[in-house]
């Protein structure tokens, strides 16, 4: 995800070298997990899902000389607070031209928080057939789960708090490679209101007469 509004940068968790390791490393990991590429595809869950799918696929080219097929998946229409985000969402467009009965599905998203994106993936996933199995890479896992999810192939994971949010950006959606924690917006006490409190505290208390 990208920047909100009404946050601040409080910590950087990875920069465009950090990212590029961390995906070198994940897609490494899918290889040794599957005792190599055949069998595997990966989809990326729109909108940040999609560029971590697309560097993982071709990282694995890279060094293994094998193309892995790469889908793309909208979840909008299988969100369980679709009647909360808007009268008419707009959908995205869905592409997973390639089977995934009996194939063994990585999907693929760039926060992993609540768990329930997720879920939404896994029901749209199996409206196109049954995979051997689903499995789940994330470029950062934040926790906080609502839902019992977890990821078997995670760029970096950290702990947050309520207020914070995880903003990650690629060159290819958002123009830059960024990982960022943010923190929501705390807005200052003005010198005015602070001296006003001042002067209120130093005034005597009034002594109620009996």
């Amino acid at each position: 995800m990208g920047e909100a509004a009404g946050t601040y940068r409080k910590l950087r968790l990875l920069d465009a070298a950090g990212l590029g390791r961390a995906i070198a490393r994940m897609a490494n990991e899918f290889v040794e997990a599957e005792g190599g590429t055949d069998g595997f595809v990966l989809i990326g869950i729109r909108t940040r899902g999609v560029p971590l799918a697309r560097r993982l696929a071709a990282e694995i080219e890279r060094t293994e000389h094998v193309r892995v097929s790469v889908g793309l998946l909208d979840i909008t229409l299988y969100r369980d607070d679709l009647s909360t985000i808007a009268a008419s969402p707009v959908l995205k467009k869905t592409e997973i031209p390639f089977p995934v009965e009996g194939r063994t599905v990585i999907l693929c998203d760039d926060v992993l928080f609540t768990g329930r994106t997720v879920r939404a993936a896994m029901d749209a996933i199996l409206d196109f057939g049954r995979p051997r199995k689903i499995l789940l890479a994330v470029l950062v896992d934040r926790g906080r789960r609502e839902l019992p999810i977890e990821a078997q192939f995670v760029g970096k994971r950290i702990a947050t708090s309520a207020t914070e949010i995880v903003s990650v950006t690629f060159r290819e959606t958002d123009g830059v490679d960024d990982v960022w924690l943010l923190d929501r917006q705390v807005l200052p006490k003005t010198p005015r209101r602070a001296a006003r409190r001042a002067v209120r505290a130093k005034r005597p208390k009034r002594r109620s007469k009996k």
